[in-house]
């Protein structure tokens, strides 16, 4: 059992419970014990992509870890709460609403290689311990600042605050607007009680915190009060099952229907076929030389077209990053 679940994790369940779930409905499906890992933690308050490994995919965790992630948010304006997010006390408010250009004059600063001040409840270790468990117990956490890349930030849905006030309780919950029909003669006067964006971004990078930046950086404050992961590494919605998917495959759906295969992982990376004297060897972790390839990493596949190993090759010789056992 070798291969990748795609979740689309709801609201409310934590990545831990999410590979526990995985666990349970393999064991229903009569699958037995399976090695289960998570390709990069999200949220119980966010929803979206995650990754779920079965068996040798295990072994790509670490890559899925470090892949380039996309999320969609909402920035609330007016209040920033203690956990940068829809939960925690309300620590500042602001009476300024931003206008849609204001927002979008902004977020250029967001753009490109940053720097950002994580969250105090998040995992980052201090000393240690959890930050979120020293936040927790009442600590005052200090956050230091790390780079992180953000390759693409753009706006999607906006609400709008009615011209006459600013008063948030007047706002009607459903009043969408797109940027398109902000914009038009009432644009400069046009407020936004939040906006919805969509970042492209590098590992490490905390959405929360660069909601809080760029409400911030408009002369308000906010925090996140929608998160929602589209896309993790190779994968997308388009391959995530719910939760009742999942679980309907331990009550007998078909495994294709929610498996995918280990090499599903490695779509980023040129496939290499072996002869069968060089599948031998390198599954035996063995160097393989005199292979007329360009450097680089691959993976190799044999003649059967099973994954063998993550492969460096350098100046016609291939060496062993990572072996697969299939």
């Amino acid at each position: 059992m070798n291969g990748w679940i795609i979740l689309d994790k709801p609201v409310g369940l934590g990545s831990t419970q999410a590979v526990a779930a995985v666990k349970r409905v393999c064991r229903e499906a009569g699958l037995g014990k399976v090695k289960v890992g998570h390709g990069g933690t999200l949220d119980p308050l966010a929803s979206g992509v995650l990754p779920i490994a079965l068996g040798e995919a295990t072994k790509l965790c670490g890559r899925m870890l470090d892949a380039s992630k996309i999320y969609d948010f909402t920035v609330q304006f007016g209040t920033e709460t203690a956990g940068l997010d829809a939960e925690g006390e309300v620590v500042a408010t602001s009476d300024v609403r931003p206008t849609l250009a204001e927002v979008e004059a902004v977020l250029p600063r967001f753009t490109g290689a940053i720097e950002q001040v994580p969250p105090a409840y998040s995992a980052i270790k201090i000393d240690g311990q959890r930050a979120y468990d020293r936040a927790r117990a009442g600590e005052t956490v200090e956050m230091k600042a790390r780079a992180v890349t953000v390759f693409s930030l753009h706006h999607g849905r906006t609400s709008r605050v009615p011209r006459s006030t600013l008063d948030r309780a007047s706002i009607a919950p459903d009043e969408q607007w797109t940027p398109d029909q902000v914009r038009g003669d009432e644009a400069e006067e046009a407020r936004l009680a939040s906006i919805t964006l969509t970042a492209h971004v590098s590992k490490g990078t905390y959405i929360r915190s660069l909601a809080r930046d760029i409400a911030r950086a408009v002369g308000s404050v906010g925090h996140v009060t929608m998160l929602r992961r589209t896309k993790a590494g190779p994968f997308d919605l388009r391959q995530a099952i719910s939760l009742d998917k999942l679980n309907a495959f331990g009550q007998g759906a078909a495994q294709s229907d929610i498996i995918l295969p280990l090499e599903a992982g490695l779509v980023d990376i040129p496939a290499l076929n072996l002869s069968p004297e060089a599948a031998g060897a390198i599954r035996q972790g063995r160097v393989w030389t005199g292979e007329s390839t360009h450097d680089g990493l691959y993976w190799g596949r044999d003649a059967d077209s099973r994954p063998v190993a993550l492969i460096e090759a350098l100046a016609g010789t291939l060496r062993v990053v990572r072996g697969f056992n299939i």
